[in-house]
């Protein structure tokens, strides 16, 4: 015991503060890349990769030769099937660093609350377009641009850079209309682009259920940070895509409430803070008149 002491302090007394320094930025590295990788295919790849190089200590323990030269030969030859199979992830890692800029440091905030602002009207105006689609059983699939441009998105379709309201969604995806039969672009708070292709996703675990504009919904959140709304035509369901990952609402309340908490997530704080006052008053309002209270899921559904 002593002498593991001993060692300790040995070991400790040696180390410099550059020592610390590279330390620290090495597990910053590390714990970065762990995040983007998390949920996505290259979580998966990792696994594939850590029983590979288990594997591999087994066989060498073990003494099974002919294994061991394979998974040898595999990991020699595997840095280009590794670049090639993480090119996505790769790319996505890529833009991220490249989105990450000096105003998230800012200390004043007018400038982006005022963003937010403009992006809670722009998803109001669009969840009103929704509601009359629903009603009369069309589809419809919109994609919040965020840093990640989608110059070659847009360039399929056509500009029409227009005010956001609902009427205007209404038009655009009513099924007689020339641009209902793609996607809708929102840049910067606009109506910006119709009839739009989007890359259709590859991913073999998709509902085989969802259609082909749910499958371009989950393909464009794959290879953007873009956030995609979908409303299907024959179930009248609202879905959010991002990063990947779709969830699916049937009351279009909450999906406009889940849409403002990734799209303005400081507004929604705020905000959910005084619905829970107003609606806790009117409870006790309605309590004391006598009267029961409404649905909301119930209302909006209608």
């Amino acid at each position: 015991m002593a002498d593991l002491l001993q060692n300790f302090g040995y070991l400790f007394s040696n180390i410099k503060v550059y020592n610390v320094i590279d330390i620290a930025i090495v597990s910053f590295i590390i714990y970065k890349l762990l995040r983007l990788m998390r949920e996505t295919r290259a979580e998966q790849l990792i696994k594939g990769i850590v029983i590979i190089a288990v594997a591999y200590v087994l066989s060498d323990v073990l003494k099974l030769y002919l294994l061991n030269y394979l998974i040898r030969t595999l990991v020699n030859n595997g840095v280009l099937a590794l670049v090639i199979l993480f090119q996505p992830e790769l790319r996505k890692a890529l833009e991220r660093v490249g989105r990450s800029k000096l105003k998230d440091f800012k200390i004043l905030g007018g400038e982006e609350q005022e963003d937010h602002t403009k992006t809670i009207e722009t998803i109001n105006a669009l969840s009103e377009g929704l509601r009359t689609l629903q009603k009369q059983r069309m589809g419809a699939l919109a994609v919040f641009e965020r840093e990640t441009k989608l110059g070659d998105i847009i360039s399929t379709g056509t500009i029409i850079d227009s005010i956001p309201s609902g009427p205007a969604v209404g038009n655009i995806f009513f099924n007689k209309a020339p641009l209902h039969d793609g996607a809708m672009i929102i840049r910067n708070n606009k109506l910006y682009a119709a009839g739009c292709i989007l890359p259709l996703s590859q991913n073999e675990e998709i509902d085989p259920d969802l259609g082909t504009r749910h499958r371009a919904a989950i393909g464009m959140s794959e290879n953007s940070d873009a956030v995609v709304v979908v409303l299907s035509e024959e179930t009248g369901m609202l879905s959010i895509c991002i990063n990947g990952r779709i969830e699916r609402f049937s009351n279009l309340t909450e999906f406009t409430a889940n849409l403002v908490s990734i799209l303005a997530p400081e507004v929604h704080d705020e905000d959910s803070g005084r619905f829970f006052f107003s609606n806790l008053t009117s409870r006790f309002s309605r309590a004391f008149k006598g009267k029961p209270e409404k649905n909301l899921s119930e209302k909006e559904d209608k």
